[in-house]
């Protein structure tokens, strides 16, 4: 499948038939989420990969009573760092120099420029900062999932404070944002499965600004 048919094959899997996805094709999406685009690489969150079915019993019990949640193969957690430190930040410069074999000295400057704009900056805009960084790796995700023709429904509206204390992300200076179903369709129970792809057209959507 090309990628524009595959962007147009995808859509928000209302009902899922129970199918487990190949390990192959959960590691090739998961790779693309952890390849994504973020503010300066510091990628402020981590991803919960459950295929648990007890698990994703108890997450749909007491945060999330969404079917896609018991029907797909894989649940992912998106939670964003809740605050960012300087701890933080000198790990990601020795996973720089450790990864391009260059000293970590030489990243100084560059250390000093992030602290200066994220340290010092409100505790709430840190949060909303790091929770947009999981929505674009949630981007890739969808996307990445798209391509190996894996279908995929995002989830906002739960209760994240049960979700959170159920998976123990405070503890891990954590806090879920977003939800990603990986599975496949069941055409038969879903009636938007065959529907065709409703969005604004060109013109409306984007202004083009050329000289």
């Amino acid at each position: 499948m090309q990628f524009n048919e595959a962007i147009n094959w995808r859509y928000a899997a209302k009902k899922m038939n129970g199918q487990p996805v190949p390990q192959a094709k959960i590691d090739a999406i998961l790779e693309a989420i952890r390849l994504s685009a973020s503010s300066a690489g510091l990628q402020p969150y981590e991803v919960v990969v459950i295929a648990d079915p007890a698990l994703k019993a108890k997450i749909y019990e007491q945060s999330c009573p969404q079917p896609q949640i018991q029907e797909g193969s894989h649940l992912l957690v998106f939670a964003s760092q809740l605050s960012v430190s300087e701890e933080d930040i000198r790990t990601y410069m020795e996973r720089i120099a450790r990864t391009r074999n260059i000293p970590v000295d030489s990243l100084n400057g560059f250390s000093d420029s992030i602290k200066n704009g994220l340290l010092s900056m409100p505790p709430e805009i840190i949060k909303n900062w790091a929770s947009r960084q999981a929505y674009i790796a949630l981007g890739f995700g969808l996307v990445a999932a798209a391509v190996e023709e894996v279908d995929s429904c995002a989830m906002e509206g739960f209760n994240s404070v049960a979700l959170d204390e159920l998976l123990g992300l405070k503890e891990k200076n954590l806090g879920s944002v977003v939800l990603l179903t990986l599975g496949y369709r069941d055409e038969e129970k879903d009636f938007l499965a065959g529907a065709a792809k409703v969005r604004k057209d060109r013109a409306e959507l984007f202004t083009e600004l050329v000289a």
